[in-house]
């Protein structure tokens, strides 16, 4: 009876297990379910969201659109026939295209023998973008390789209007330019703020790709500070945004906007082997493309800052940066100041520049950029690295002339030279016959060239009769024997520095032998 009644209790105790067991099991299912269904009513949250973006988008559309336009343009090309020439897929062949529009980009002038000399109307087409009203004017924003040199402008409102435009100015160093029209019942988009703007940020490209006009699409900011060499032919700036929202032949000179539906960039070009969009677009900042649209509204063209140094980036010249003690790879070194300039007198050859005005600057691009949108007659804090150490240099930026892009000069670049005793140069001490010979007028003393040997070192290096050399390395120099002293004494390892005044101004030169012997 007892072992009965130990068996019943065993089996009692195993009901109640198995049944606590399965309670538990259905909890557990009903937790995870719990969750499930949770997880489940998050997403759908989430895709709420997801809509309200698709939202954001349709009312960006619907404020961007009355202000976007299509711009047909007519131009008159000089003596371009192709008879006897080449076609244009043999133009591509020589004239890749650059700048996304789908055609060859053959140079100004460019002719084949055998070609045509008559003057030929061309016709083509890209976008704009209203940005200013003024009573029944209208100025229109697009690019200067869509609307430069028209001889006929014709603009189509998002209502279908068509207009005659007239060209206010152009900027081909910044692919900029400005078109008036006449109308009313216009709307005006708004300017945004392109140094805000981060990569990754969500952006929409509006236009009349292939000629459809009122299109619109939309990516992400790629890349900023993009320098890709399409302006280069024109000493141009380039401070690019680069995004992946498509961009095609027809989007040049239409809006890049953000989510607000503010204008931080003009669309201008495209990377591509197949003449269409691949990817990789080209805008305009919007802060770059403010300062030239005012500019040439007001004036009909564009006033730039200018300090009239040649200058290089460290990163390209290290050894040389090594050679003044520098460090870092960051920077832009002054190669050589023009007399006469904003930058003579206060900045040096040899200076590297890695500050203005309290901003971190890492190359010439940057540097270019600032001081041509910076005013002339404004004075600029630059931070030098100079004999070993930082200073600070004040310099009133000048007007840029109309021959020459800031920043750069012409002149020699320094080359590669072999030991110093085999330069290949006589020199001589500043006098009054040598400052007379070589018009050395504001320079009282140094070791002048007066003889350079035809294929030598010093040859190569751009050195030439009449440039009178003032330091060797980190050593003054007033005369011809003290110059060559102080060559005798470099470490030819590390390569040789000299400071070099002449009639057109200063510059720096670094001699690097090939080997040492």
């Amino acid at each position: 009876m007892k072992k009965f009644r130990k068996n019943i209790g065993i089996l009692a105790l195993c009901t109640a297990s198995a049944i606590g067991g399965y309670a538990g099991f259905n909890f557990v299912k009903d937790v995870q379910f719990a969750r499930a269904e949770q997880k489940v009513e998050s997403t759908r949250e989430q895709l709420a969201q997801v809509e309200d973006l698709a939202s954001v988008f349709r009312e960006v559309g619907r404020v961007l659109e009355p202000s976007v336009v299509n711009i047909s343009v007519t131009k008159t090309v000089h003596g371009v026939s192709h008879e006897g020439g080449m076609d244009d897929d043999m133009l591509r062949r020589f004239f890749p295209d650059r700048d996304g529009d789908g055609e060859p980009d053959v140079p100004p002038g460019f002719r084949m023998p055998g070609q045509g000399e008559e003057d030929q109307e061309q016709s083509g087409t890209g976008s704009g973008v209203i940005v200013e009203l003024d009573g029944k004017s209208a100025f229109i924003v697009t690019n200067n390789h869509v609307a430069g040199d028209a001889t006929e402008l014709k603009v189509t409102l998002s209502d279908g209007r068509e207009i005659n435009g007239t060209l206010v100015g152009t900027d081909p160093k910044t692919d900029i330019a400005v078109v008036k029209i006449e109308a009313d019942h216009l709307i005006a988009a708004k300017w945004g703020n392109s140094d805000d703007v981060q990569k990754g940020d969500w952006v929409l490209a509006f236009g009349s790709p292939f000629g459809y006009i009122g299109s619109m699409t939309h990516g992400i900011v790629s890349a900023l500070n993009r320098d890709v060499g399409i302006l280069r032919q024109q000493m141009g700036y380039e401070n690019f945004i680069q995004v992946d929202a498509p961009i095609n032949p027809g989007n040049s000179g239409g809006p890049l906007v953000n989510v607000r539906g503010e204008i931080i960039g003009i669309n201008t070009a495209i990377a591509t082997r197949s003449g269409g969009f691949q990817g990789i677009g080209f805008a305009i900042p919007s802060n770059q493309a403010q300062v030239i649209y005012k500019s040439l509204k007001e004036t009909g063209k564009v006033t730039r800052g200018w300090l009239g140094v040649e200058i290089a980036n460290v990163s390209a010249i290290k050894d040389e940066a090594k050679a003044v003690g520098y460090e870092s790879d960051k920077g832009v070194m002054v190669k050589g100041a023009m007399r006469g300039t904003p930058a003579a007198g206060k900045l040096q050859p040899g200076d590297i520049i890695t500050r203005i005005n309290g901003k971190v600057v890492d190359n010439v691009t940057q540097l270019r950029n600032v001081i041509a949108m910076t005013a002339p007659g404004t004075d600029v804090q630059m931070t030098v690295f100079r004999s070993g150490k930082e200073a600070d240099v004040t310099v009133k930026v000048g007007e840029q002339p109309d021959d020459m892009a800031s920043g750069g000069r012409p002149g020699r670049n320094p080359g590669v030279a072999p030991p110093v005793d085999a330069l290949g140069m006589t020199l001589g001490t500043v006098n009054e016959e040598t400052i007379q010979q070589f018009g050395l007028n504001d320079v009282s003393e140094g070791a002048v060239i007066t003889e350079v040997k035809r294929g030598s070192s010093a040859a190569r290096a751009g050195l030439k009769p009449g440039d009178v050399i003032t330091r060797v390395g980190d050593t003054l120099v007033t005369n011809a024997e003290g110059a060559a002293g102080a060559l005798r004494e470099q470490d030819r390892s590390k390569g040789i520095r000299l400071n070099i005044t002449s009639a057109e101004g200063q510059r720096f030169v670094f001699v690097r032998p090939d080997k040492v012997r």
